[in-house]
């Protein structure tokens, strides 16, 4: 019989966390070790605060990674990117947060993140991030999301 993961979250009810600081990553065993794979997370409705004047921001997130020995739990996932919805951040830096904090999780092989932020002030800002080269031979689809071309 296979030994359930040890997670925190997965199958309890639970608050959401205050904070991306206060948020637990869960990560579970990978059932593929041994087999380099793409996995994809999206997340089209992302939100956070500007820093500055506290307004909210919008994102949609596209986080593609090559799993070792562990994956990134999906429950956990959701509430660690929902606690940014009171945090303030500046897009680049809350992108890379993100990305950098799922590879300490779960020790990725290899993780790409684009954040697509919706225009504030008329310009959007695409903020891309990947930990370096994507490895041979492991398929990657594109990300999917289309340029902002607003009315245009």
């Amino acid at each position: 019989m296979t030994e359930k993961p040890k997670t925190q979250l997965l199958g309890r009810s639970v608050e959401a966390p205050a904070s991306p600081e206060e948020a637990v990553l869960d990560c579970v065993p990978n059932p593929q070790p041994g087999i380099d794979y793409c996995v994809r997370f999206t997340c089209p409705e992302f939100t956070c605060l500007c820093p500055v004047t506290g307004q909210p921001d919008f994102a949609h997130l596209v986080i593609d990674y090559l799993p070792a020995q562990l994956l990134v739990e999906s429950k956990a996932l959701k509430l660690y990117l929902g606690s940014y919805r009171n945090h303030g951040g500046f897009h680049e830096g809350t992108t890379v947060e993100i990305a950098r904090r799922i590879v300490e999780a779960a020790g990725c092989k290899w993780l790409r993140i684009g954040g697509y932020w919706y225009p504030r002030g008329g310009i959007p800002i695409d903020v891309f991030y990947q930990t370096g080269p994507a490895p041979e031979g492991l398929w990657l689809p594109d990300q999917g999301v289309a340029p902002y071309r607003g009315r245009g």
